[in-house]
This record gives C-alpha cells, sequence and structure tokens, in this order.
C-alpha cells in the first residue's frame, strides 16, 4: 500500500536559489552540497544554499538526476556541455570529488 505525503514549502523557499557553482564533498557518513553564485566581474562565490545527506540518499539522489536528465533530453534534446577554458583567476566549476 503506497502511503501519501503532504509536502508543504514555504514562499522564500519556492522561489529558489540561483546557483552555477556546486561544491561537492564527502566524510564517511555524509556528503555535503554547496551551492553557489558566482558573478561575472566577481571576486569570489557566495553560497546560497548546503545540503546534507546520508549516503544511501547522494545515491538515490543521483539516480533521480539521471532519470529527470534523460527525460529532459527526450522532451528538449541534449544537453550539451561547455568545455570552454576558465577565465584566468576565475573559480573552477567543482562538481565532484573531495572537499
Amino acid at each position: 500500500m503506497e502511503q501519501q505525503m503532504s509536502i508543504n514549502i514555504s514562499p522564500e523557499v519556492a522561489s529558489g536559489k540561483y546557483s552555477n557553482l556546486a561544491i561537492i564533498g564527502h566524510s564517511a557518513t555524509d556528503f555535503v552540497l554547496d551551492f553557489a553564485a558566482v558573478l561575472p566581474g566577481g571576486k569570489g562565490a557566495t553560497v546560497q544554499s548546503r545540503v546534507i545527506l546520508a549516503p544511501e540518499h547522494a545515491k538515490r539522489l543521483l539516480a533521480a538526476l539521471q532519470d529527470n536528465i534523460q527525460k529532459y533530453e527526450q522532451q528538449f534534446g541534449t544537453i550539451q556541455l561547455r568545455n570552454n577554458p576558465p577565465a584566468q583567476n576565475a573559480v573552477p566549476i567543482a562538481f565532484g570529488g573531495e572537499a
């Protein structure tokens, strides 16, 4: 029997936060995802949100993202990754690895 859950969201959270940089780190017990915004001409990045996940939930998130990306690409076409060299003194995009 499938249980239904009610999920509420405040207007502040519903408006979201822009992020074009993610820094992902992990320990033996947690994955930490920091979502930040790097603005053109800026000297650094500001973390907009931090999400801490248990390893099993991080793996579920990965599977859910893969599923949603596949569905997106079926509907809208392949997402192209840009391999532009970073601007001098730019903050690197740090998806993956240990922080």
